[in-house]
Protein backbone atom coordinates (compact mmCIF):
# COMPACT_ATOMS: atom_id res chain seq x y z
CA UNK A 1 0.00 0.00 0.00
CA UNK A 2 2.80 2.52 0.66
CA UNK A 3 5.01 1.53 -2.49
CA UNK A 4 1.54 1.89 -4.48
CA UNK A 5 0.91 5.43 -2.90
CA UNK A 6 4.90 6.31 -2.97
CA UNK A 7 4.52 5.89 -6.67
CA UNK A 8 1.10 7.42 -7.01
CA UNK A 9 2.46 10.82 -5.64
CA UNK A 10 6.06 10.57 -7.57
CA UNK A 11 3.28 10.30 -10.54
CA UNK A 12 1.70 13.05 -9.42
CA UNK A 13 3.76 15.04 -8.81
CA UNK A 14 6.04 14.65 -12.34
CA UNK A 15 2.34 15.70 -13.79
CA UNK A 16 1.86 18.64 -12.13
CA UNK A 17 5.46 20.35 -12.55
CA UNK A 18 5.22 23.73 -15.05
CA UNK A 19 5.07 22.70 -18.87
CA UNK A 20 8.60 22.78 -20.16
CA UNK A 21 10.11 23.28 -17.16
CA UNK A 22 11.63 19.34 -15.95
CA UNK A 23 14.27 21.17 -13.79
CA UNK A 24 14.13 22.36 -10.19
CA UNK A 25 15.84 25.14 -8.88
CA UNK A 26 18.92 24.34 -6.42
CA UNK A 27 20.57 27.63 -5.24
CA UNK A 28 24.35 26.98 -4.69
CA UNK A 29 26.54 28.74 -1.64
CA UNK A 30 28.40 30.63 -4.56
CA UNK A 31 25.37 31.84 -5.83
CA UNK A 32 23.97 32.76 -2.55
CA UNK A 33 27.11 34.19 -1.89
CA UNK A 34 26.81 36.39 -4.95
CA UNK A 35 23.20 37.91 -3.70
CA UNK A 36 24.44 38.48 -0.30
CA UNK A 37 26.17 41.53 -1.97
CA UNK A 38 23.02 42.87 -1.69
CA UNK A 39 22.85 44.97 1.90
CA UNK A 40 20.54 46.56 3.70
CA UNK A 41 22.94 49.48 4.78
CA UNK A 42 23.46 49.78 0.57
CA UNK A 43 20.36 49.99 -0.15
CA UNK A 44 19.68 52.13 2.49
CA UNK A 45 22.39 54.40 1.65
CA UNK A 46 21.57 54.55 -2.22
CA UNK A 47 17.86 55.82 -1.23
CA UNK A 48 18.55 58.15 1.06
CA UNK A 49 19.90 60.25 -2.09
CA UNK A 50 17.69 59.16 -4.71
CA UNK A 51 14.80 59.79 -2.07
CA UNK A 52 16.29 62.94 -0.42
CA UNK A 53 14.88 66.69 -0.98
CA UNK A 54 17.27 67.53 -3.06
CA UNK A 55 15.54 65.12 -5.65
CA UNK A 56 12.31 67.34 -5.54
CA UNK A 57 10.04 64.19 -5.88
CA UNK A 58 11.67 63.44 -9.19
CA UNK A 59 9.15 64.62 -11.39
CA UNK A 60 8.66 63.98 -15.08
CA UNK A 61 10.32 66.17 -16.10
CA UNK A 62 12.60 67.43 -13.69
CA UNK A 63 16.19 68.92 -12.78
CA UNK A 64 15.62 66.14 -9.69
CA UNK A 65 14.77 63.35 -12.74
CA UNK A 66 18.10 64.41 -14.49
CA UNK A 67 20.18 64.34 -11.52
CA UNK A 68 18.67 60.87 -10.13
CA UNK A 69 19.47 60.27 -13.81
CA UNK A 70 23.17 61.23 -13.48
CA UNK A 71 23.52 58.95 -10.23
CA UNK A 72 22.68 56.03 -11.93
CA UNK A 73 24.75 56.39 -15.22
CA UNK A 74 27.92 56.99 -12.71
CA UNK A 75 27.42 54.06 -10.66
CA UNK A 76 26.91 51.94 -14.29
CA UNK A 77 30.34 53.71 -15.76
CA UNK A 78 32.39 52.69 -12.72
CA UNK A 79 31.00 49.11 -12.10
CA UNK A 80 31.68 48.52 -15.88
CA UNK A 81 27.87 48.15 -17.59
CA UNK A 82 27.99 48.53 -20.78
CA UNK A 83 25.66 51.34 -22.40
CA UNK A 84 22.08 50.22 -24.03
CA UNK A 85 20.70 53.39 -24.45
CA UNK A 86 20.73 56.03 -27.92
CA UNK A 87 23.97 56.10 -29.50
CA UNK A 88 26.36 53.93 -27.29
CA UNK A 89 24.85 56.40 -24.29
CA UNK A 90 23.15 55.17 -21.08
CA UNK A 91 20.24 57.19 -22.00
CA UNK A 92 17.04 56.86 -23.95
CA UNK A 93 15.71 60.50 -24.89
CA UNK A 94 12.42 60.71 -25.08
CA UNK A 95 11.11 64.21 -26.08
CA UNK A 96 7.72 65.60 -23.61
CA UNK A 97 5.88 67.89 -25.81
CA UNK A 98 2.83 70.11 -24.86
CA UNK A 99 0.63 72.35 -27.14
CA UNK A 100 0.82 76.11 -25.58
CA UNK A 101 -1.90 78.22 -26.86
CA UNK A 102 -1.72 81.58 -28.55
CA UNK A 103 -3.85 83.89 -25.93
CA UNK A 104 -4.03 86.32 -29.34
CA UNK A 105 -5.65 83.66 -31.09
CA UNK A 106 -8.08 81.96 -28.80
CA UNK A 107 -12.36 82.43 -29.10
CA UNK A 108 -15.11 81.02 -28.13
CA UNK A 109 -18.49 83.43 -29.62
CA UNK A 110 -21.90 81.76 -29.90
CA UNK A 111 -23.82 84.26 -31.34
CA UNK A 112 -23.01 87.59 -30.29
CA UNK A 113 -21.55 86.56 -26.81
CA UNK A 114 -18.32 86.25 -26.59
CA UNK A 115 -16.58 84.15 -23.77
CA UNK A 116 -13.30 84.05 -21.78
CA UNK A 117 -10.51 81.39 -21.75
CA UNK A 118 -10.16 79.64 -18.28
CA UNK A 119 -13.73 81.09 -17.03
CA UNK A 120 -15.99 79.70 -19.66
CA UNK A 121 -14.28 77.79 -21.80
CA UNK A 122 -10.66 75.07 -21.93
CA UNK A 123 -8.62 73.56 -24.64
CA UNK A 124 -9.22 70.03 -24.68
CA UNK A 125 -7.20 69.03 -27.47
CA UNK A 126 -6.74 69.96 -31.12
CA UNK A 127 -6.24 73.14 -32.70
CA UNK A 128 -7.71 75.40 -35.61
CA UNK A 129 -10.11 78.18 -36.25
CA UNK A 130 -13.71 77.33 -37.31
CA UNK A 131 -17.18 79.33 -37.65
CA UNK A 132 -19.97 76.90 -38.15
CA UNK A 133 -23.82 75.84 -37.00
CA UNK A 134 -23.80 73.43 -34.42
CA UNK A 135 -25.19 69.93 -34.07
CA UNK A 136 -26.05 68.37 -30.63
CA UNK A 137 -24.52 64.64 -30.38
CA UNK A 138 -25.83 63.06 -26.96
CA UNK A 139 -22.47 61.36 -25.79
CA UNK A 140 -20.72 61.40 -29.43
CA UNK A 141 -20.33 57.72 -28.78
CA UNK A 142 -20.09 54.79 -31.63
CA UNK A 143 -20.22 51.13 -30.64
CA UNK A 144 -21.42 48.69 -32.79
CA UNK A 145 -21.63 45.77 -30.86
CA UNK A 146 -24.04 47.28 -28.86
CA UNK A 147 -26.11 49.41 -31.25
CA UNK A 148 -24.91 52.65 -30.41
CA UNK A 149 -24.33 55.70 -32.76
CA UNK A 150 -24.64 59.03 -31.37
CA UNK A 151 -24.25 60.93 -34.68
CA UNK A 152 -27.22 58.53 -36.71
CA UNK A 153 -29.95 61.20 -38.93
CA UNK A 154 -27.75 64.11 -38.39
CA UNK A 155 -25.02 65.04 -41.08
CA UNK A 156 -21.93 66.73 -39.23
CA UNK A 157 -19.79 67.62 -42.31
CA UNK A 158 -18.17 70.86 -41.43
CA UNK A 159 -20.24 71.51 -38.55
CA UNK A 160 -19.21 71.86 -34.65
CA UNK A 161 -20.67 68.92 -32.78
CA UNK A 162 -22.18 69.22 -29.48
CA UNK A 163 -21.91 66.58 -26.91
CA UNK A 164 -22.82 66.56 -23.03
CA UNK A 165 -20.89 63.79 -20.27
CA UNK A 166 -20.93 63.02 -17.31
CA UNK A 167 -17.12 63.14 -16.83
CA UNK A 168 -14.08 64.49 -18.89
CA UNK A 169 -11.41 61.95 -19.78
CA UNK A 170 -9.13 61.30 -22.28
CA UNK A 171 -11.68 60.38 -24.54
CA UNK A 172 -13.82 63.51 -23.84
CA UNK A 173 -16.55 61.06 -22.18
CA UNK A 174 -16.30 58.13 -20.57
CA UNK A 175 -17.59 54.93 -22.03
CA UNK A 176 -21.64 55.36 -22.08
CA UNK A 177 -23.32 53.19 -19.63
CA UNK A 178 -23.34 49.36 -19.92
CA UNK A 179 -20.60 49.07 -22.34
CA UNK A 180 -17.43 47.51 -21.22
CA UNK A 181 -13.57 47.40 -22.66
CA UNK A 182 -14.62 43.73 -23.73
CA UNK A 183 -17.09 45.74 -26.22
CA UNK A 184 -14.03 47.88 -27.84
CA UNK A 185 -13.05 45.59 -29.94
CA UNK A 186 -11.80 45.77 -33.69
CA UNK A 187 -10.42 48.63 -35.16
CA UNK A 188 -11.35 51.88 -33.09
CA UNK A 189 -12.72 54.10 -35.57
CA UNK A 190 -14.74 51.51 -37.54
CA UNK A 191 -16.26 49.27 -34.83
CA UNK A 192 -16.10 51.85 -32.45
CA UNK A 193 -15.17 55.22 -31.91
CA UNK A 194 -14.96 57.74 -28.99
CA UNK A 195 -16.41 61.17 -29.12
CA UNK A 196 -13.37 63.13 -30.77
CA UNK A 197 -12.57 60.51 -33.37
CA UNK A 198 -15.90 59.56 -34.39
CA UNK A 199 -16.47 63.15 -34.85
CA UNK A 200 -14.00 63.89 -36.95
CA UNK A 201 -14.48 61.03 -39.09
CA UNK A 202 -17.52 62.17 -40.22
CA UNK A 203 -15.91 65.34 -41.13
CA UNK A 204 -16.78 67.61 -38.45
CA UNK A 205 -14.64 70.86 -38.11
CA UNK A 206 -15.17 70.99 -33.86
CA UNK A 207 -15.84 69.57 -30.89
CA UNK A 208 -17.79 71.12 -27.98
CA UNK A 209 -18.19 69.34 -24.89
CA UNK A 210 -20.22 70.38 -21.62
CA UNK A 211 -18.87 69.97 -18.39
CA UNK A 212 -20.87 68.48 -15.81
CA UNK A 213 -21.94 70.68 -12.88
CA UNK A 214 -20.23 68.69 -10.20
CA UNK A 215 -17.13 69.27 -12.38
CA UNK A 216 -13.50 70.49 -10.57
CA UNK A 217 -13.37 73.54 -12.70
CA UNK A 218 -10.54 75.21 -11.04
CA UNK A 219 -8.49 72.06 -11.39
CA UNK A 220 -9.38 71.42 -14.81
CA UNK A 221 -8.64 74.92 -15.72
CA UNK A 222 -5.07 74.33 -13.97
CA UNK A 223 -4.01 71.58 -15.77
CA UNK A 224 -5.83 72.73 -19.03
CA UNK A 225 -4.81 76.26 -19.46
CA UNK A 226 -1.01 75.15 -20.63
CA UNK A 227 -1.76 71.82 -21.66
CA UNK A 228 -0.06 68.69 -20.15
CA UNK A 229 3.24 67.07 -21.57
CA UNK A 230 2.81 64.12 -23.42
CA UNK A 231 5.84 61.88 -24.90
CA UNK A 232 6.03 63.81 -28.66
CA UNK A 233 6.48 60.13 -30.74
CA UNK A 234 3.66 58.48 -28.56
CA UNK A 235 0.95 61.26 -29.34
CA UNK A 236 -2.38 59.83 -30.66
CA UNK A 237 -2.89 59.96 -34.52
CA UNK A 238 -5.76 61.71 -35.76
CA UNK A 239 -7.97 60.29 -37.35
CA UNK A 240 -7.11 58.58 -41.19
CA UNK A 241 -3.89 61.16 -40.51
CA UNK A 242 -5.59 64.29 -40.87
CA UNK A 243 -5.52 67.61 -38.62
CA UNK A 244 -7.11 66.92 -35.23
CA UNK A 245 -10.12 69.09 -34.56
CA UNK A 246 -9.99 71.10 -31.99
CA UNK A 247 -11.99 70.31 -29.20
CA UNK A 248 -13.24 72.88 -26.00
CA UNK A 249 -15.10 71.74 -22.86
CA UNK A 250 -17.61 74.37 -21.54
CA UNK A 251 -19.30 75.08 -18.33
CA UNK A 252 -22.50 73.98 -17.61
CA UNK A 253 -23.47 77.71 -17.65
CA UNK A 254 -21.98 77.97 -21.47
CA UNK A 255 -24.17 74.85 -22.20
CA UNK A 256 -27.36 75.70 -20.66
CA UNK A 257 -27.05 79.05 -22.93
CA UNK A 258 -26.44 76.82 -26.20
CA UNK A 259 -29.74 75.34 -25.71
CA UNK A 260 -31.59 78.51 -25.31
CA UNK A 261 -34.59 78.94 -27.18
CA UNK A 262 -34.36 75.16 -28.99
CA UNK A 263 -37.21 73.12 -29.40
CA UNK A 264 -35.17 70.24 -27.71
CA UNK A 265 -32.35 70.09 -24.98
CA UNK A 266 -29.29 68.28 -23.53
CA UNK A 267 -31.74 65.34 -22.00
CA UNK A 268 -32.56 64.72 -25.67
CA UNK A 269 -32.40 61.30 -26.66
CA UNK A 270 -31.58 61.86 -30.50
CA UNK A 271 -28.74 64.17 -32.14
CA UNK A 272 -30.11 66.99 -33.98
CA UNK A 273 -28.98 70.70 -34.84
CA UNK A 274 -29.02 73.81 -33.25
CA UNK A 275 -30.32 76.78 -34.45
CA UNK A 276 -26.77 78.30 -33.31
CA UNK A 277 -23.42 78.54 -34.66
CA UNK A 278 -20.08 78.80 -32.74
CA UNK A 279 -16.67 81.03 -33.50
CA UNK A 280 -14.00 79.36 -32.11
CA UNK A 281 -10.76 79.35 -32.68
CA UNK A 282 -7.91 77.24 -30.65
CA UNK A 283 -4.82 78.37 -32.02
CA UNK A 284 -1.35 76.14 -30.43
CA UNK A 285 2.12 76.13 -30.54
CA UNK A 286 4.51 73.41 -29.37
CA UNK A 287 6.83 73.74 -26.60
CA UNK A 288 9.18 70.63 -25.76
CA UNK A 289 11.52 69.38 -23.44
CA UNK A 290 13.42 66.15 -22.60
CA UNK A 291 13.97 63.18 -20.29
CA UNK A 292 15.12 60.35 -20.71
CA UNK A 293 14.85 56.25 -19.80
CA UNK A 294 18.33 54.47 -18.06
CA UNK A 295 19.34 51.61 -19.76
CA UNK A 296 22.43 49.22 -19.51
CA UNK A 297 23.58 46.19 -20.44
CA UNK A 298 25.65 43.61 -18.42
CA UNK A 299 26.78 40.77 -21.09
CA UNK A 300 26.24 37.55 -20.53
CA UNK A 301 29.22 34.87 -20.93
CA UNK A 302 27.73 31.93 -23.09
CA UNK A 303 28.19 32.74 -26.49
CA UNK A 304 25.26 31.91 -27.97
CA UNK A 305 22.72 32.28 -24.62
CA UNK A 306 24.33 36.06 -24.36
CA UNK A 307 22.22 37.36 -27.01
CA UNK A 308 19.21 36.82 -25.16
CA UNK A 309 18.44 38.99 -22.21
CA UNK A 310 16.13 38.75 -18.69
CA UNK A 311 14.93 42.32 -18.25
CA UNK A 312 15.01 43.97 -14.90
CA UNK A 313 13.54 47.72 -14.58
CA UNK A 314 11.65 49.93 -12.18
CA UNK A 315 10.71 53.42 -12.31
CA UNK A 316 12.77 55.83 -11.07
CA UNK A 317 10.73 58.62 -11.15
CA UNK A 318 7.60 60.33 -8.65
CA UNK A 319 4.95 62.70 -9.01
CA UNK A 320 7.28 65.87 -8.13
CA UNK A 321 6.34 68.80 -5.50
CA UNK A 322 3.25 70.33 -4.83
CA UNK A 323 3.62 74.15 -3.58
CA UNK A 324 -0.19 74.36 -2.50
CA UNK A 325 0.28 71.37 -0.33
CA UNK A 326 -1.57 71.88 3.02
CA UNK A 327 1.21 71.54 5.62
CA UNK A 328 5.02 72.30 5.85
CA UNK A 329 6.23 69.70 3.63
CA UNK A 330 5.71 70.27 -0.10
CA UNK A 331 7.70 67.68 -1.65
CA UNK A 332 6.55 63.86 -2.31
CA UNK A 333 9.68 62.13 -2.14
CA UNK A 334 8.53 58.66 -3.36
CA UNK A 335 11.42 56.50 -1.21
CA UNK A 336 8.72 53.47 -1.58
CA UNK A 337 7.32 54.52 -4.62
CA UNK A 338 9.37 53.86 -6.54
CA UNK A 339 12.78 54.75 -4.62
CA UNK A 340 13.14 51.63 -3.45
CA UNK A 341 12.56 49.72 -6.81
CA UNK A 342 15.07 52.34 -8.69
CA UNK A 343 18.14 51.14 -5.53
CA UNK A 344 16.75 47.79 -5.69
CA UNK A 345 17.51 47.40 -9.31
CA UNK A 346 20.94 49.36 -8.86
CA UNK A 347 22.27 46.85 -6.25
CA UNK A 348 20.87 43.67 -8.35
CA UNK A 349 23.09 45.43 -11.09
CA UNK A 350 25.92 46.40 -8.40
CA UNK A 351 26.10 42.58 -6.87
CA UNK A 352 26.41 41.61 -11.14
CA UNK A 353 28.90 43.74 -11.01
CA UNK A 354 31.14 42.43 -8.33
CA UNK A 355 30.15 38.64 -8.86
CA UNK A 356 33.63 36.66 -10.03
CA UNK A 357 31.38 35.11 -12.57
CA UNK A 358 28.88 35.91 -14.87
CA UNK A 359 25.46 34.65 -15.95
CA UNK A 360 24.92 32.77 -19.31
CA UNK A 361 22.02 35.17 -20.64
CA UNK A 362 22.58 39.06 -20.50
CA UNK A 363 20.79 41.18 -18.05
CA UNK A 364 19.59 44.67 -19.31
CA UNK A 365 18.32 47.27 -16.86
CA UNK A 366 15.74 49.91 -17.91
CA UNK A 367 14.67 52.43 -14.87
CA UNK A 368 11.32 54.26 -16.44
CA UNK A 369 10.69 58.12 -16.32
CA UNK A 370 7.30 58.69 -16.88
CA UNK A 371 5.49 55.91 -14.59
CA UNK A 372 3.59 58.21 -12.52
CA UNK A 373 2.19 59.80 -15.99
CA UNK A 374 1.03 56.96 -17.83
CA UNK A 375 3.81 54.41 -17.79
CA UNK A 376 5.18 56.66 -19.99
CA UNK A 377 8.65 55.30 -19.67
CA UNK A 378 7.88 51.65 -20.52
CA UNK A 379 5.61 52.71 -23.42
CA UNK A 380 8.37 54.12 -25.61
CA UNK A 381 10.55 51.29 -24.60
CA UNK A 382 8.44 49.03 -25.92
CA UNK A 383 7.62 50.94 -28.85
CA UNK A 384 10.82 52.21 -30.00
CA UNK A 385 13.38 49.97 -28.28
CA UNK A 386 17.00 50.91 -27.89
CA UNK A 387 17.84 46.62 -28.06
CA UNK A 388 16.54 44.14 -29.95
CA UNK A 389 13.97 43.50 -27.77
CA UNK A 390 12.73 40.06 -28.87
CA UNK A 391 15.30 38.80 -27.30
CA UNK A 392 14.30 40.29 -24.07
CA UNK A 393 13.01 36.24 -22.40
CA UNK A 394 11.29 37.96 -19.13
CA UNK A 395 11.01 41.16 -17.48
CA UNK A 396 11.15 41.32 -13.38
CA UNK A 397 9.27 44.63 -12.58
CA UNK A 398 10.31 46.14 -8.74
CA UNK A 399 7.94 48.86 -7.85
CA UNK A 400 7.31 49.28 -3.69
CA UNK A 401 9.00 46.61 -1.98
CA UNK A 402 10.13 48.89 1.11
CA UNK A 403 7.52 49.12 3.68
CA UNK A 404 6.00 46.53 5.98
CA UNK A 405 3.17 46.69 8.19
CA UNK A 406 4.08 45.59 12.01
CA UNK A 407 1.97 43.01 13.85
CA UNK A 408 0.38 45.91 15.84
CA UNK A 409 -0.11 48.01 13.26
CA UNK A 410 -4.42 48.68 13.20
CA UNK A 411 -4.29 51.83 10.49
CA UNK A 412 -6.90 50.84 7.95
CA UNK A 413 -5.23 52.49 5.35
CA UNK A 414 -2.27 49.86 5.90
CA UNK A 415 -4.86 46.86 5.74
CA UNK A 416 -3.24 45.73 2.08
CA UNK A 417 0.25 46.61 3.40
CA UNK A 418 2.44 43.19 3.35
CA UNK A 419 3.91 41.99 6.83
CA UNK A 420 8.19 42.04 7.06
CA UNK A 421 8.15 38.93 5.86
CA UNK A 422 6.20 39.24 2.78
CA UNK A 423 5.38 40.53 -0.62
CA UNK A 424 2.55 40.71 -3.40
CA UNK A 425 3.83 38.76 -6.69
CA UNK A 426 1.49 39.52 -9.46
CA UNK A 427 1.92 38.26 -13.28
CA UNK A 428 3.78 35.57 -12.45
CA UNK A 429 2.41 32.91 -14.38
CA UNK A 430 -0.41 34.81 -16.38
CA UNK A 431 2.04 34.00 -19.47
CA UNK A 432 4.26 31.33 -18.95
CA UNK A 433 3.94 28.27 -15.89
CA UNK A 434 8.21 28.06 -16.21
CA UNK A 435 8.00 31.49 -15.23
CA UNK A 436 6.19 30.88 -12.08
CA UNK A 437 7.89 27.74 -11.33
CA UNK A 438 11.28 29.66 -11.06
CA UNK A 439 9.55 32.87 -9.53
CA UNK A 440 8.30 29.79 -6.62
CA UNK A 441 11.54 27.47 -6.38
CA UNK A 442 13.70 30.27 -6.32
CA UNK A 443 11.96 31.70 -3.42
CA UNK A 444 11.19 28.28 -1.59
CA UNK A 445 15.05 27.24 -2.17
CA UNK A 446 16.40 30.53 -0.90
CA UNK A 447 14.23 32.53 1.90
CA UNK A 448 11.12 31.23 1.46
CA UNK A 449 9.47 34.79 1.81
CA UNK A 450 5.16 34.55 1.96
CA UNK A 451 4.75 34.95 -1.36
CA UNK A 452 0.94 36.32 -1.72
CA UNK A 453 -0.92 36.32 -4.71
CA UNK A 454 -3.93 38.26 -3.93
CA UNK A 455 -3.62 40.73 -6.77
CA UNK A 456 -2.84 38.28 -9.51
CA UNK A 457 -6.30 37.98 -10.94
CA UNK A 458 -7.25 39.34 -14.06
CA UNK A 459 -10.44 40.32 -12.29
CA UNK A 460 -8.85 42.47 -9.42
CA UNK A 461 -10.61 45.40 -8.81
CA UNK A 462 -7.41 47.69 -7.94
CA UNK A 463 -5.98 47.09 -11.61
CA UNK A 464 -2.33 46.76 -10.02
CA UNK A 465 -1.56 45.00 -13.45
CA UNK A 466 -2.13 47.67 -15.38
CA UNK A 467 -0.47 50.65 -12.91
CA UNK A 468 3.33 50.25 -13.42
CA UNK A 469 6.12 49.60 -16.39
CA UNK A 470 5.64 45.93 -16.37
CA UNK A 471 1.84 45.97 -18.40
CA UNK A 472 3.98 46.84 -21.49
CA UNK A 473 6.32 44.45 -21.58
CA UNK A 474 3.32 41.98 -21.46
CA UNK A 475 1.68 43.65 -24.10
CA UNK A 476 5.03 43.13 -26.06
CA UNK A 477 4.50 39.56 -25.75
CA UNK A 478 7.19 39.43 -22.80
CA UNK A 479 6.35 37.49 -19.95
CA UNK A 480 6.85 39.37 -16.46
CA UNK A 481 6.88 38.91 -12.73
CA UNK A 482 5.88 42.08 -10.57
CA UNK A 483 6.69 42.76 -6.88
CA UNK A 484 5.23 44.89 -4.78
CA UNK A 485 4.42 45.78 -1.24
CA UNK A 486 1.02 47.06 -0.77
CA UNK A 487 -0.65 50.27 -0.59
CA UNK A 488 -0.23 51.92 2.66
CA UNK A 489 -0.73 55.55 4.84
CA UNK A 490 1.84 57.34 2.68
CA UNK A 491 1.16 55.97 -0.68
CA UNK A 492 1.21 59.30 -2.83
CA UNK A 493 2.02 61.36 0.20
CA UNK A 494 4.63 63.46 1.59
CA UNK A 495 5.37 61.04 4.13
CA UNK A 496 6.59 58.38 1.66
CA UNK A 497 10.19 59.10 3.21
CA UNK A 498 13.30 57.27 3.69
CA UNK A 499 12.93 56.50 7.19
CA UNK A 500 9.69 54.94 7.06
CA UNK A 501 11.11 51.83 5.04
CA UNK A 502 11.78 48.12 6.61
CA UNK A 503 15.77 48.18 5.15
CA UNK A 504 15.74 44.61 6.33
CA UNK A 505 12.71 43.26 4.34
CA UNK A 506 13.91 45.53 1.18
CA UNK A 507 17.34 43.31 1.11
CA UNK A 508 15.31 40.12 1.17
CA UNK A 509 13.27 41.11 -1.37
CA UNK A 510 15.72 42.08 -3.44
CA UNK A 511 18.26 39.04 -3.17
CA UNK A 512 15.26 37.33 -4.20
CA UNK A 513 14.63 38.92 -6.98
CA UNK A 514 18.04 38.96 -7.99
CA UNK A 515 18.44 34.92 -7.84
CA UNK A 516 15.22 34.90 -9.53
CA UNK A 517 16.93 37.04 -12.57
CA UNK A 518 20.35 34.77 -12.02
CA UNK A 519 17.92 31.11 -12.90
CA UNK A 520 16.67 32.66 -15.39
CA UNK A 521 19.68 33.65 -17.14
CA UNK A 522 21.25 30.32 -17.07
CA UNK A 523 17.81 28.49 -18.27
CA UNK A 524 18.76 25.95 -21.29
CA UNK A 525 15.75 27.62 -23.22
CA UNK A 526 14.19 30.61 -22.72
CA UNK A 527 10.69 30.93 -20.85
CA UNK A 528 7.98 29.59 -22.99
CA UNK A 529 5.28 31.50 -23.21
CA UNK A 530 2.54 28.75 -23.31
CA UNK A 531 -0.60 31.20 -22.17
CA UNK A 532 -2.59 33.60 -23.58
CA UNK A 533 -2.23 36.82 -21.59
CA UNK A 534 -5.95 37.05 -19.99
CA UNK A 535 -8.61 39.13 -22.08
CA UNK A 536 -9.25 41.48 -19.26
CA UNK A 537 -5.42 42.27 -19.24
CA UNK A 538 -5.07 43.25 -22.85
CA UNK A 539 -5.67 46.65 -22.55
CA UNK A 540 -5.35 49.51 -20.20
Amino acid sequence: MRRTLLILLLVTGLLTQAPGFAQSVKITSDERKIAEAITAKQLSSYLHFVASDAMGGRDTPSQGLDVTAEFLKMNLERWGFKPAGDNGTFFQKIELSRDVLDADKVKLQIGSQEYKLGDDFLRLTGSGSVNAPLVFAKDGWMVKSKGIDALSGVDVTGKIVVITTPGIGRSASPRPTGVTQDDLKGPAGEEWADPVTYAAKKGAAGVIVIAPAQANWAGMRNFMVRGGMTPEKLRAVPPEGGPAIPVMVVTKSVGDALFTGETANASSTSAFVLSKSANLSLVTRKDSVWTQNVVARWEGSDPVLKNEMVAVGAHYDHVGTNPNAPGPDKIWNGADDDGSGTVAVLGIAEALAQSKVRPKRSVLFVWHCGEEKGLWGSDYFNKFPTVDIKNVVAQLNIDMIGRSKPAEDTNPRNKDLTGPNAIYVIGSEMMSSTLGAITRETNSEFLNLTYDYKYDDPKDTNRFFFRSDHFHYAQNGIPIVFWFDGVHQDYHGPDDNPDKIDYAKMEKVTRTIFLTMWELTDLKERPKIDKQLPPELTQR
